[in-house]
């Protein structure tokens, strides 16, 4: 008999019509902003060769605006800068600014464009607040308190007995909230439905496939599955990349490894051992997710094998090693 595919229960597939919604609308919206990086590229205005995105940027946001209104002096321009614009890229600002053909038609698209983007973060904004409505009536997420008593708002405290489903996942590094909540309505909260870590890194498409024929063989590749529930956990342990933690660290060693793939193949590395940890924080409500730290890898190392092969390196290259053990280090 074949085992039954995964359908999620009725409340989680509403929660991801929610979801996966917020998934399209945020690449409308990034879309958006890049037609209006190509508008400003077209008017001679270089705004983003000193400003690194204008995406939620209030300097970025305040120049377009004026030179919405009619300003074109870059000076004027370059003193609506914040922060550090307005003080040590001033000039910088002034000058990226200078020589631009921003106009009447322009305008007229840019101010469209700012108003639809502002339309999708309303829109977002409100749709973010469904999806936390909408997990928090499912009691599968609910925490459980101290005392025993479970419900919306319970497991919030200190000595909780058991967090909340969502706040469990955003203990992982690189994994936020938000993307916890959607993680959620991808593979839900009943992890029966997958026997082993590996059955749901297996569904989300991130083990790889043996590629084979004959005596020849070659790289395996992801295969086929959930291609949000993948695209969160890459993303996560993009961000994970970034942090003084295990699973930051662990990106960096397999990104830097030669031939190792780079930063793509870490991403799906850390995104398994990500969604492995989510596995088991869902499969056991009562467990909490603990940081290895970022030294876990030097900390079991087999010092012996490291010395002897690089002492075989350095004997192959015609040199005699004699390796000695010093006190501070035994």
């Amino acid at each position: 008999m074949l085992r039954s595919s995964f359908v999620p229960p009725p409340q989680i597939r509403a929660l991801r019509v929610y979801t996966r919604h917020i998934w399209d609308l945020t690449a409308d919206r990034t879309r958006y902003w890049q037609r209006l990086e190509k508008l400003l590229e077209d008017a001679l205005c270089k705004l983003t060769s000193v400003i690194s995105r204008l995406a939620g940027h209030q300097t970025a946001r305040a120049v377009i605006e004026a030179m919405i209104a009619g300003e074109r002096d870059p000076r004027v321009l370059a003193a609506h800068g914040q922060g550090r614009m307005r003080n040590e890229k001033l000039p910088a600002l002034a000058e990226a600014l200078s020589g631009m053909r921003f106009g009447p038609q322009h305008a007229h698209a840019a101010a469209s464009l700012l108003r639809s983007i502002d339309l999708l973060d309303a829109e977002l904004r409100d749709l973010q607040e469904r999806v936390t409505e909408h997990l928090a009536a499912i009691p599968g997420s609910w925490g459980v308190d101290a005392d025993g008593v479970t419900g919306p708002q319970a497991g919030r405290a200190a000595d909780a007995a058991a967090l909340p489903a969502a706040e469990r996942l955003d203990e992982i590094p690189g994994l936020g909230r938000e993307s916890a909540m959607a993680l959620i309505a991808e593979i839900g909260l009943d992890m029966s439905r997958f026997p082993t870590p590996e059955a749901l890194v297996s569904w989300a498409g991130l083990t790889p496939t043996a590629r084979q024929s004959g005596p020849r063989s070659g790289r395996g590749k992801k295969g086929h599955g959930n291609t949000y529930a993948k695209r969160i956990a890459v993303l996560a342990a993009y961000a994970a990349a970034n942090t003084d933690t295990f699973l930051g660290e662990r990106f960096r060693r397999l990104s830097s490894r030669p031939g190792g793939g780079g930063r793509k193949k870490a991403g799906c590395a850390v995104g398994r051992s990500i969604l492995i940890i989510v596995w088991h924080l869902l499969n056991d409500p009562a467990a909490r997710y603990r940081d290895l730290g970022p030294d876990w890898h030097a900390r079991h190392t087999d010092r012996s094998r490291k010395a002897r092969n690089a002492r075989r390196q350095l004997e192959a290259l015609g040199y005699d090693v004699i390796i000695t053990l010093r006190e501070d280090a035994a």
